[in-house]
């Protein structure tokens, strides 16, 4: 063989060599775009905002993660207050609920996970403008998820629309705003009554505390206030956990003084101006007047030692009354279960949420 020839033959065999490599990176790279499980985080701008008072952004931020194909039918999942997109994706929560064979399989639907107005990696206080910030609520964040949803993702309805806490109460709000936009509703740890009593008295605690700390400044500190961590804490406790659940962990003073410990010294990445505007947002919160409005299957889920939303108030009776096809699962209380926190482990849920599915 020539050496022409043998270089041609060698030139060849490189090329293929190379083309081969090429198509196993590609195909590599396909694989890991197609996979359902892996979240994807994006941010979409929605333009000259308008807020409920009348204030305005040129360029709100609107942070969010999907799961799956969008081409699947469309599963909006709203957080709690304080909370993101991550907080979803737990493994006690979204672990349980959008992996392979679970109730929300991304493999199956398309799940749009999205950050709230003042929370995540959307527009909040804390980016610049602080105290100056428009002062929102949960009308104004419902808004905000609509235009993502229908604007920014091009969704014109969804299978189902599920919150926590907050994102409950957002839920009860998708359903009176856009009655003909979903198939079901699931909200969770939430009340279609006013923001009142215990809940609101005690979001007022928050707030108060902050502001009265010499460390705050009127919003304009350079350190967080050190009344952030131990009011927040104390939230917690008081909203949180379950009366049986907190007896088990904390037995005795000096175990319990142990739990407190252990909390107090967990770290905490909030800001002060960004968990005042969090916890005011739900003031005005009373969906009660429109439940009516509500034309899809509602499945309310709530534990019954919510200590944020008392069973024996009577709202859910009401909402009873109004919604054309209501239901309600209360989680029983026990020492496994931790009041108000208890729907934000998906074990809890899954089986009745399963069995709802099946028949919507």
């Amino acid at each position: 063989m020539s050496w022409k020839a043998r270089f041609t033959s060698m030139r060849t065999r490189i090329k293929f060599f190379l083309y081969g490599i090429l198509f196993l990176t590609c195909s590599q790279s396909a694989l890991s775009q197609s996979d359902p499980f892996q979240p994807k985080v994006n941010t979409w701008i929605a333009k000259d905002f308008v807020f409920h008072t009348g204030e305005h952004l040129a360029e709100l931020k609107l942070a969010y993660t999907t799961l799956g194909d969008p081409r699947n039918p469309a599963v909006l999942v709203l957080h709690g207050t304080a909370g993101s997109a991550k907080k979803m994706l737990l493994p006690t929560f979204g672990g349980e609920l959008f992996k392979a064979s679970g109730v929300l399989d991304a493999s199956r639907f398309f799940i749009i996970l999205p950050d709230d107005i003042g929370a995540g990696n959307s527009s909040k206080p804390s980016d610049g403008l602080r105290t100056r910030f428009p002062q929102y609520n949960n009308d104004d964040m419902v808004q905000a998820q609509h235009l993502l949803v229908t604007q920014g993702l091009g969704i014109k309805h969804l299978k189902l629309v599920i919150g926590n806490s907050l994102g409950g109460m957002q839920t009860w709000l998708w359903g009176i705003k856009y009655p003909q936009e979903m198939d079901s509703l699931v909200p969770m740890a939430s009340s279609p009554g006013p923001m009142s009593g215990r809940n609101w008295m005690l979001r007022r605690f928050i707030i108060d505390s902050i502001k009265q700390d010499p460390g705050w400044l009127n919003g304009n500190y350079i350190d967080q206030p050190k009344s952030l961590k131990l009011i927040t804490t104390y939230f917690s406790l008081a909203t949180s956990g379950g009366t049986l659940g907190l007896q088990d962990k904390g037995p005795t003073a000096d175990k319990a003084d142990a739990y407190v410990d252990q909390l107090l010294e967990q770290p905490m990445n909030d800001d002060a101006n960004d968990l005042i505007y969090q916890w005011s947002a739900s003031r005005d919160y009373d969906p009660s007047e429109n439940l009516n409005k509500i034309q899809v299957p509602v499945l309310a889920i709530n534990a019954q030692d919510d200590e944020r939303n008392p069973s024996q108030l009577g709202f859910m009776n009401q909402a009873a009354k109004q919604i054309k096809e209501f239901n309600l699962f209360l989680i029983p209380e026990s020492a496994r279960t931790s009041g108000h926190g208890t729907t934000s482990q998906a074990k809890w849920i899954t089986e009745t949420l399963s069995d709802w599915l099946r028949q919507h």
